[in-house]
C-alpha cells in the first residue's frame, strides 16, 4: 500500500535539505563568509565540540569565558612554558599549527607581522606546534618567525584540546586575556591584515 505525500511534507523536506546543504557548505567545503564572523566561529566550534569525544579524565577543556587550567608545553630549547602563568598580566594569542599543515604555513607571515607590530608591550604571540620537534626545527630553519614557538605531542590531551579544540582542526587560535581567560577562538587561518582586528576584545 502506497502513502500519499502532501505538499507540506515536500516543502518540509526541501527546507531541511536546504538547511543541511548550507551547513555542509559551511563546515565541509571550507571557510565561507559566515566562518569569517564571530557568530560563525562560535557555531562552527560548537558543532565540532559537540561531535567530539570527551576529553580524558583530568583534562579540562577551556571554553570561551573559562580560565585555562594550567598546563605546560616545551620550547624548542627544551625549557617549559606554563600556561597561563607565563603570560600573567598580558594578553596572548595562542596559535596551534603543524609543519605539515598548508593553511598554518600560509598564515605564519601574518602572525609574524602582527607579533612584530605588538612588540613586548602588546598582545603576545605563542605558536604551539602539534608536531615532532625535529620537524618543527627543520621547518623554522627554512621559514623563521620572531614569535615564541613551543611544541606538544598531538593526542587526546594536547594543548589544542585543553584550549577548546577537541577535534584537532588546524590552524586553531585562541585569544587569552591578561587573567588567563579565553576570550576568542578561531578555526582556520588568518588572511593578511585580519589579526589585529581579531585580537581585540
Amino acid at each position: 500500500m502506497s502513502r500519499r505525500v502532501g505538499p507540506l511534507a515536500v516543502v518540509g523536506v526541501a527546507v531541511v535539505a536546504g538547511g543541511l546543504g548550507v551547513l555542509a557548505s559551511l563546515f565541509v567545503a571550507g571557510p565561507g563568509p559566515l566562518l569569517g564572523t564571530e557568530a560563525g566561529q562560535r557555531l562552527y566550534n560548537g558543532a565540532l565540540t559537540a561531535s567530539a569525544p570527551a576529553a580524558p579524565e583530568g583534562v579540562a577543556m577551556a571554553r570561551r569565558g573559562d580560565r585555562i587550567d594550567p598546563f605546560e608545553v616545551m620550547r624548542l630549547d627544551g625549557s617549559q612554558i606554563r600556561l597561563p602563568e607565563a603570560y600573567a598580566g598580558r594578553s596572548v594569542l595562542v596559535n596551534l599549527w603543524a609543519s605539515w599543515c598548508g593553511p598554518c604555513i600560509e598564515e605564519m607571515p601574518e602572525l609574524d607581522r602582527f607579533a612584530r607590530e605588538q612588540g613586548d608591550t602588546g598582545v603576545q604571540v605563542l605558536g604551539i606546534a602539534l608536531d615532532d620537534p625535529e620537524a618543527v626545527q627543520a621547518f623554522l630553519a627554512r621559514i623563521p618567525v620572531d614569535y615564541t614557538i613551543a611544541v606538544d605531542a598531538p593526542g587526546p590531551a594536547d594543548a589544542g584540546v585543553r584550549l577548546g579544540n577537541p577535534r584537532g582542526v588546524l590552524p586553531y587560535t585562541v585569544l587569552v586575556d591578561a587573567d588567563g581567560i579565553v576570550r576568542k577562538q578561531r578555526i582556520g587561518p588568518f588572511a593578511h591584515g585580519e589579526t589585529a582586528a581579531w585580537a581585540r576584545f
